[in-house]
């Protein structure tokens, strides 16, 4: 069984790894490393099975352009190769979600997989009139939970994750 918690700072080097390994040596790595050292909002959790990290999901600020509306971007989201299959990702995202559910966040972004994350209440993102900053996303790839229904703007705007991302894309 395996426990979520807070990402200690204990926990990095493990998260590093991990990241490494769920992602083929991809950028996301890096990108972890990066945003926890430079973003004062990061916000993460681990999922801890025996005294080993076997998951880790990342929230960071995402704002829409022409509008006051913040919420969080969740990326990455990580489970060891051995580990995947069994609940791990799916518990990490009901837990970050309910957290920032409670801690007021008005929403969540996601440029991921458009069979999993429906199932946490993510929608198409031009539902809401939300586009990627990036040219090319899928527009079943890019996704919204809204927490906090009337905090999006009308006329929708220009989703946009911390620079750290544009080298990680």
């Amino acid at each position: 069984m395996f426990e979520i918690r807070p990402e200690e700072p204990q926990d990095q080097d493990a998260v590093h790894l991990l990241n490494l390994a769920a992602f083929e040596n991809g950028p996301e790595a890096g990108l972890v490393d990066a945003l926890r050292s430079s973003c004062m909002e990061y916000l993460a959790f681990v999922a801890v099975e025996d005294g080993a990290v076997v998951g880790h999901i990342l929230f960071t600020p995402v704002t829409v352009d022409g509008s006051d509306a913040t919420g969080m971007g969740l990326a990455p989201m990580a489970v060891l190769p051995s580990h995947q299959r069994k609940g791990i990702g799916s518990r990490l995202v009901r837990h970050g979600l309910d957290h920032l559910r409670l801690s007021g966040c008005p929403f969540v972004i996601v440029l991921g997989h458009p069979e999993f994350y429906p199932r946490f209440g993510f929608e198409s993102a031009s539902t809401y009139r939300l586009v990627s900053q990036w040219e090319g996303v899928p527009d079943a790839a890019f996704m919204v939970a809204v927490l906090d229904p009337g905090t999006l703007p009308e006329k929708g705007g220009t989703a946009r994750y911390r620079d750290e991302f544009d080298d990680a894309m």
